[in-house]
């Protein structure tokens, strides 16, 4: 097997992983008569089944040795970064918090190995074409659109998937100040990954490009 073949099946294997971790998680939590939608507005279950999209759709183009465009390479980029502040954010914020039906190996998965992963395979195999840094407030439309929903959901039926995102944890100031400062993290970490990525060559070169334009620094 050549070593495409290799990331391509790395690439599936953490994206079918991933996608049963947070079936499994789901079953247990309706098992428990837990809110649907509540489950699905935990950013680590929306940021790692983006993640394992994206990694099956890139296992598929490593597969064939072929890759996106600058859109993609974007979206790409944007799973990335929400799964590094997945780990970063759950090691700084909630290491100590009570997780309560969430398994054990789900929870090591989901908080650890997915974002050390995605980190790495996309150092390893950054894109061929670079990013253009205009493009990064893009990326942050997901964690502020997040972070919206949250906190309006939130406010209408007095339920917060995270305790900084509750006002009666040191009211709107401290959620405000929290809010400010995970979007200058998402931001941080997205220069520092356009930059590496940029600057990288990937370990595997694709044969060929579906719908690049190459696009400015």
């Amino acid at each position: 097997m050549t070593l495409r073949r290799v990331l391509a099946a790395l690439r599936f294997l953490l994206g079918a992983v991933t996608l049963a971790a947070v079936g499994i998680q789901l079953g247990i939590h309706i098992s428990h008569g837990f809110n649907v939608l509540n489950f699905f507005s935990y950013f680590t279950n929306l940021s790692n089944i983006f993640a394992a999209c994206v990694l099956l759709v890139e296992s598929v183009l490593a597969w064939r040795g072929r890759e996106l465009g600058p859109l993609w390479q974007l979206a790409r980029c944007a799973s990335v970064v929400c799964m590094a502040l997945v780990g970063i954010v759950f090691s700084a914020l909630l290491r100590d918090v009570d997780l309560g039906s969430l398994l054990p190996w789900i929870n090591t998965w989901l908080h650890y190995v997915m974002p050390v992963a995605v980190v790495l395979d996309w150092l390893v195999q950054s894109p061929r074409l670079p990013i253009a840094f205009r493009r990064l407030g893009l990326v942050l439309v997901l964690p502020v659109a997040y972070l919206a929903y949250s906190l309006v959901r939130g406010a209408a039926i007095n339920w917060y998937a995270y305790p900084f995102l509750n006002p009666a944890n040191g009211g709107y100031g401290t959620v405000a100040l929290t809010c400010v400062l995970i979007a200058v993290a998402f931001l941080a970490v997205s220069a520092v990954l356009v930059v590496a990525g940029n600057k990288l060559r990937p370990l595997i070169a694709p044969n060929a490009v579906s719908g690049s334009v190459p696009a400015g620094r």
